[in-house]
């Protein structure tokens, strides 16, 4: 996706088409549903809600007060019957994908039922559904009042977008961004926001894994340090921190990113039967169950080799290891990339949840 730079008011023009698009208070980027290409609205405006109001959700209802020390938030989106480049949309992946994850944490990492929170545009509550309202208050419930010793994880399986920055955090010049499913209405999700939202208040001692399959996903987290595979062969790290110097980092914790190197195109990686995983998602899931104990490294590198080779063989139980056997490289996804909030010994330090 593209984006282009908006102007303040009731309405904006979509740089790309001239549609005129309503905006709504507060929005900071606006989607438009004809070319698919976004606006931003300069005036951004704080969104995080103050920790003494009460997590209220859209459409009335609440997210529960679990708080135990492993806590999850899982986030599919099909975008079904929306439009994209002009006509209609839909991607089969992405709910898929969270029912995976949910096995995996739940069964293989001991994460509470109660404790792990599923968004999708095929939820009948409305409280569940993966607008960006939603996912916003979800963040917040992910880690208000984390505290040492917490396991965080944060999925997010959908479309993904870039934005020229404007701030100059950026070096690549461009803010990466996630669309919610009523990102045509309300905008996407910047990855300023996200930092702000589920980065910057992880304390000492708490920890948090993402991992997101969408388009631009690289360093959708905002996080100051990037390990990519060199030339060489060997995964390195790379300083992501921002020019301008702005702090990206946590309050003590750490925060680390699964996501891909994406070239953006669509693309279908057979394998035998039917139904549909993401590739990304997919790569994770099966790294995790077929090693064991492994480093970041080794996980990393056996995520790699199941993206170009259909990777190892091993026995996979729940929804993956179903009748699940189509992949589908919705996100591009080229490569795998770990991104943290401080550099560590990849080859050293072994996985765990």
């Amino acid at each position: 996706m593209n984006f282009g730079a908006g102007a303040p008011g009731g309405t904006v023009r979509c740089r790309y088409c001239s549609a005129s698009l309503p905006v709504m208070p507060g929005l900071r980027a606006i989607q438009c549903p004809q070319c698919n290409c976004v606006t931003r609205v300069r005036r951004p405006r704080p969104w995080l809600p103050s920790p003494a109001v009460p997590m209220h959700v859209a459409g009335g209802g609440f997210f529960p007060h679990a708080r135990g020390k492993k806590r999850a938030v899982l986030i599919g989106i099909t975008y079904a019957g929306m439009r994209r480049g002009g006509r209609g949309m839909a991607l089969r992946a992405p709910v898929n994908d969270v029912k995976c994850m949910r096995y995996l944490l739940c069964e293989r990492f001991g994460f509470p039922n109660d404790c792990v929170q599923i968004l999708t545009d095929e939820e009948k509550d409305p409280c569940r559904l993966a607008t960006k309202e939603n996912i916003r208050m979800a963040m917040n419930w992910l880690v208000q009042g984390c505290s040492y010793g917490d396991s965080l994880v944060f999925h997010f399986s959908g479309l993904g977008a870039q934005v020229p920055d404007e701030n100059g955090d950026e070096l690549d010049g461009y803010d990466e961004a996630i669309c919610p499913m009523d990102s045509f209405q309300q905008g996407p999700i910047l990855d300023d926001e996200i930092n702000e939202a589920i980065v910057r208040p992880l304390v000492h001692g708490a920890k948090l894994h993402a991992v997101v399959d969408a388009q631009h996903s690289s360093t959708v987290l905002d996080l100051p340090f990037l390990c990519r595979l060199s030339r060489n062969g060997t995964w390195q790290w790379k300083d992501n921190r921002p020019p301008t110097g702005a702090y990206k980092g946590t309050s003590g914790g750490q925060a680390m990113l699964f996501s891909g190197c994406s070239d953006g195109e669509n693309n279908i990686s057979l394998l035998p039967e039917a139904s549909t995983v993401g590739a990304m998602t997919h790569s994770f899931i099966k790294a995790v169950e077929c090693e064991p104990g492994a480093t970041y490294g080794r996980l990393l590198t056996s995520m790699r080799a199941i993206m170009r080779e259909g990777g190892v063989n091993c026995y996979l139980q729940g929804p993956i290891g179903a009748p699940i056997r189509k992949v589908a490289n919705f996100s591009g996804v080229q490569e795998p990339n770990l991104s943290c909030s401080e550099r560590f010994d990849i080859y050293r330090k072994p996985f765990v949840l």
